[in-house]
């Protein structure tokens, strides 16, 4: 059991691969101002960047916005003036730390829920230290 300072948020390394060739499938079937076009128009419905990829994944069968359009699906949100107001990774980890919190009101001797709180409370202050940083 190696412990390292400053890494206490578990030991998962799975991702996905992404593949070699960073050029546009050979299935591609849209082009790259419809795809555009649909990811404004699911912004418009409220879904956020990550939600808007896997519906596109999952939907449409376009593996990754950035190999056909040559822009980042939140780049796009931000030139159409769509963009979150809270990058989607700190709103929901603020999210997840107010369930935490209303779970506590109700469970006060919740030891366990009380310490992983105050981990994920230390990381959206890292988060948002970084965010101030390169804004």
């Amino acid at each position: 059991n190696t412990h390292k300072m400053g890494r206490m948020q578990g030991t998962g390394i799975s991702a996905s691969a992404l593949p070699y060739k960073r050029k546009a499938p050979l299935w591609k079937t849209m082009s790259p101002s419809s795809i555009t076009e649909m990811i404004i128009k699911f912004a418009k419905k409220g879904m956020t960047p990550s939600q808007i990829g896997v519906s596109l994944r999952d939907v449409y069968g376009i593996p990754q916005v950035r190999f056909i359009t040559g822009r980042k699906i939140l780049r796009i949100l931000k030139k159409s003036g769509q963009a979150p107001a809270l990058p989607e990774d700190l709103y929901m980890l603020i999210k997840k730390a107010v369930a935490m919190r209303k779970h506590l009101l109700k469970n006060k001797n919740d030891v366990d829920c009380k310490f992983r709180l105050i981990i994920i409370e230390s990381r959206i202050q890292r988060l948002s230290r970084y965010y101030k940083r390169t804004k």
